[in-house]
């Protein structure tokens, strides 16, 4: 089963990150073998810095990055996780692209490789998150 790979960690290599590359590489290596996948959210997210669509296509072969869709049930726990962000007095208007990572992941059994765990602990606790404090 491939494990899902937050757009922080592949920016993170990307810009040589001074403080996370070094951990991220070693994320995307020791995982590898297991398939690392991205979903429409991080694509998009990779897509702003790129000029045009084949620079991102070459980044996910670079990377051996596969590409999966998000199935209906990972979309409706977003949108749950959203309902729940706003009741504990969340501000924004619309869902955040951690909860459709995070539900993603869910509803997929997929484990998640990123810096920024918090997030998903909160709202996916079902989620594998491997983060540098895990």
């Amino acid at each position: 089963m491939p494990v899902l790979v937050d757009t922080n960690v592949i920016s993170d290599i990307l810009t040589n990150d001074p403080r996370w590359q070094t951990w991220s590489k070693d994320q995307l290596e020791r995982h590898y073998t297991e398939g690392l996948a991205i979903n429409p959210v991080i694509f998009a997210e990779l897509s702003v810095p790129a000029a045009d669509l084949k620079e991102v296509e070459k980044l996910l072969k670079g990377f051996g990055l596969e590409f999966l869709e998000i199935p209906k049930p990972g979309l409706f726990a977003a949108g749950k996780a959203f309902a729940r962000y706003r009741t504990i007095g969340g501000t924004k208007s619309s869902p955040l692209p951690d909860f459709f990572i995070g539900g993603h992941a869910e509803a997929s059994s997929l484990r998640l490789i990123t810096r920024d765990a918090s997030r998903f602990r909160t709202y996916f606790p079902t989620v594998k998150v491997i983060a540098p404090d895990s």
